[in-house]
Parts: structure tokens; sequence; C-alpha cells
């Protein structure tokens, strides 16, 4: 699962939020059979475009020129999520996604720690579900020439987009997912909230695995790629750990399977048993073997001798 907070994947976040919405809109454009993706939100699944950008755009109450006027959330899970959504409800595989982008809301207003602010409901946003990734020029198969800037990217690449305004959906109240005092600094923390980055990509990752019982090894997980590169020597020795014995509980969890699985291997199918029984009961043990009887050979007269 990957979360990030940026200003703005297309144009400034300290003006107007068209050039964004946009941006977002460009699926139906470079794919005319694709159906369009409506924007949503916690209570409404289908918000126009002109709708989003006049509400995000309208709520800037005391915003200096030069201060952000919202952020835009990438909520993107892995290939093997997104398989694992599918298997789970093929169809509804995207329904679910757009579910989970609300409860992900309901944890970025959590994480401000702000009287007031407790769900997605305090908050303006919407969300874009997006059905295709391209390859930018930061990706190493255009570096090396491999593919042009621009194509689409191969596998499962459905994620959510959200533009979140700065402030919360009363226009009174200023929020700064960028805030990195944890509530170290009261008295930025008063203003903005204490927003931790690390804490909200984490809760994501957890409420999925929750939400839809899917199993994350260790080292897949962003606490141990996190670990890996941010922490110290301890915690990346306790997280190897950590990973040894994850990768031995699935061992045991396979055995353990197979030989479950192993009798019903042996076992003959339903049918042959069947026929097996019907074969028996239609074998009488006690009755007496009936012999062929000999044909007696028979001579012509010709045959006969004097």
């Amino acid at each position: 699962m990957f979360i990030n907070i940026t200003d703005s994947e297309a144009g400034n976040n300290k003006g107007s939020s068209a050039q964004l919405v946009h941006y977002l809109d460009k699926e139906p454009r470079l794919f005319p059979d694709v159906l369009a993706e409506p924007w949503f939100n916690g209570n409404d699944q289908h918000v126009d475009s002109y709708l989003v950008k006049s509400l995000i755009d309208k709520n800037t109450a005391k915003l200096g020129r030069d201060e952000a006027k919202f952020f835009l959330i990438n909520i993107s899970p892995s290939q093997k999520e997104i398989a694992h959504l599918k298997m789970l409800d093929q169809m509804g595989a995207k329904q679910e996604v757009k579910a989970f982008a609300v409860k992900i809301m309901d944890e970025y207003a959590r994480n401000f720690y702000r009287k007031g602010i407790n769900s997605n409901e305090d908050l303006l946003w919407f969300g874009k579900l997006e059905n295709y990734r391209y390859y930018s020029y930061k990706d190493k198969e255009v570096k090396s020439g491999q593919v042009k800037r621009g194509s689409v990217k191969p596998g499962e690449q459905m994620h959510i987009q959200v533009i979140v305004s700065r402030r919360d959906i009363s226009n009174k109240i200023k929020l700064s997912p960028m805030n990195n005092s944890r509530g170290t600094n009261t008295a930025h923390s008063k203003t903005v909230g204490q927003f931790d980055r690390v804490a909200f990509k984490a809760s994501g990752e957890k409420l999925f695995d929750e939400l839809f019982g899917f199993e994350r090894p260790v080292n897949e997980s962003f606490k141990y790629a996190n670990t890996q590169k941010n922490g110290s020597l301890e915690e990346r020795i306790a997280m190897a750990g950590q990973k040894e014995n994850n990768m031995h509980q699935q061992s045991v969890s396979a055995q353990e399977r197979n030989l479950n699985v192993l009798p019903e291997l042996l076992a003959p199918p339903a049918d042959t048993l069947m026929d097996l029984l019907l074969a028996r009961a239609e074998f009488d043990p006690l009755a007496p073997v009936q012999q062929k009887k000999k044909r007696k050979k028979r001579y012509q007269h010709s045959e006969l001798k004097i």
C-alpha cells in the first residue's frame, strides 16, 4: 500500500484547483472506450468536476496568496492487494477501493488531533478513481530508453487521487498535513495540528489488512521499509528478526494446509466410491459359481469309424 501526500501532481496548489481537476479527468480523453469515473466523497458517489473545482477554490478563508489552498493524497494499493480485492469481489473491487478511501480520510482527519476534526465529514475533499498509471521521466525504463514517457504501465494500476482542502469543511480551521511538529511545538501544533505522516501511512496499511483480511508479509509492510530506510541499527536488527519469524510462521501454516489437503487427495472421488459400493452390493459371495457347461462335440455321420 502506497500512500503519499503532495502539494499537487499538476499545477500549483497556492492558486486555483482547476488545473489539477482537469488533469485528473484525463482518462476519458486518453481512452475514449473507458467509462469516465465520477468524483466522489463520503456523502456523494457522483460529483461533477465543475463543482469540485468551485467548492475547493471557495474554501480558502484567510489564506494568504503564498499559502497552500489544497493538497493531493495518492492512495495506491499494490498489485497483490488489488488481486486480493478482485478475488473477494471481482465486480465490486472499484467500490471497495472507494469505500477504503473514505476510511483513509477518516484517519487523515483524526491524525490532526484537532477538536472538531474527527472524520472525513469534517473535511472538504473529493476522490477520483484512476485505472492506469503512466511512466514519467523519473522511471528507470524511461531513462534507459525502454519505454516512452507517458506510456501506460502494465499490470493492475487502480488507485485513488484525493483533493483535500487546506481548510476544514466549515472554512474555519486551517489544516496542514505538511506539519512535522508531532506535538513538540505547542504553538505551531495549536495552529495546524499534530500531523504525523509516518503514522498516517502506517494506519492506511493496517486498515486495509483488517478490512479485507489481507495477510501481509513483514518484509512487504510500510513499517519494514521505513525501518530499513530510517531506523537505527537496533531497530533494523529487531525488524529482521520479525521478518524471519514471519517467514517461519508462513512455512508452518503452508505445511499444515498441505496436511489437511492430503487426505482429500488420497480419497477416491465421490462417483468412484459410489460405483464401488454399488458393485459390492450387487455381488453375493455366497452364491455358487456358475461354470460354463462344456458343449459336446457333434460329429458328422461321415466322420464315424466302424
